[in-house]
């Protein structure tokens, strides 16, 4: 496979986030998380947190904001202000705000933010983004043996990300993955993973020289995308989110031939 153009040190930044997720995971009390399948809702497209009863332990989640803060600070000492002054900021109230947003992928949020405390526009989100997903896991691992298949367009029927990865499995078997939550679920092989598109002369591929391990499933329908990895070649597999990671290179080349990581909605007459 093409060697990443992400940098080293930016992989093994990811890697100890990763790490810290999981130490981080096994700290949680289980009971706290309540998930409730609801099979009418699943077929309609609405993500199991959704309705999934949690209770934050704030004291921890703020405890956690410090811990990733810290490790930042390592990679690049010159955030180190700007982490004291969020730190400063996040209190109670506006720790359960960030955990809202968070969930509800609110962008503009964490953009006023970040302009009102005059600080880099992507920290916020970034950090209550990874703070949350330890929660967003357990909840996945707690329906995993619930989630077979996914509604098309309505992305990773756990926690509603956008689709964008798959991977080819035993047996040539798509199975798409969420780096975001770790659900995984089955689709068809030839089948756009944002629409349902099965048309053979719309939904098809592209292939990266060199790459024999990758392809880019794209669909005409609605301009959407995949990214699919025969993880069958590899000796060790890596996680989801450093799969994502390290084929940043197939989004640049996706987006530069006009398709979208979320295919667009269909229009009906």
């Amino acid at each position: 496979m093409k060697k990443s153009v992400v940098s080293k040190e930016y992989q093994k930044l990811q890697k100890e986030i990763i790490s810290l997720q999981e130490q981080w995971k096994t700290s949680l009390d289980p009971d706290r998380i309540l998930p409730r399948i609801d099979k009418a809702a699943m077929e309609s497209g609405v993500p199991v947190v959704a309705w999934t009863a949690i209770d934050f332990d704030i004291p921890l989640f703020l405890q956690w904001i410090e811990d990733i803060g810290k490790l930042l600070a390592n990679y690049q000492p010159e955030l180190e202000k700007t982490i004291e002054t969020i730190k400063g900021l996040l209190d109670e109230e506006t720790a359960k705000r960030w955990i809202d947003e968070a969930f509800a992928f609110n962008h503009i949020y964490f953009a006023s933010f970040a302009e009102e405390q005059e600080i880099d526009g992507w920290i916020p989100q970034f950090i209550a983004e990874t703070v949350l997903r330890p929660y967003l896991q357990l909840t996945a691992e707690k329906v995993q043996g619930e989630i077979q298949y996914a509604v098309h367009g309505a992305g990773c029927p756990v926690c509603g990300e956008p689709v964008r990865l798959a991977q080819l499995e035993d047996g040539g078997k798509k199975v798409l993955h969420c780096p975001r939550c770790l659900a995984h679920w089955n689709d068809k092989r030839i089948t756009c993973s944002h629409c349902g598109n099965e048309d053979h002369e719309t939904v098809h591929f592209l292939t990266i020289e060199g790459e024999s391990a990758v392809q880019i499933q794209v669909c005409e329908e609605c301009k959407g995308y995949t990214k699919i990895i025969d993880t069958r070649q590899y000796i060790v597999k890596p996680t989801p989110a450093m799969l994502d990671l390290n084929t940043i290179h197939l989004d640049f080349v996706a987006q530069e031939n006009g398709y979208k990581s979320a295919g667009e909605t269909k229009q009906t007459n």
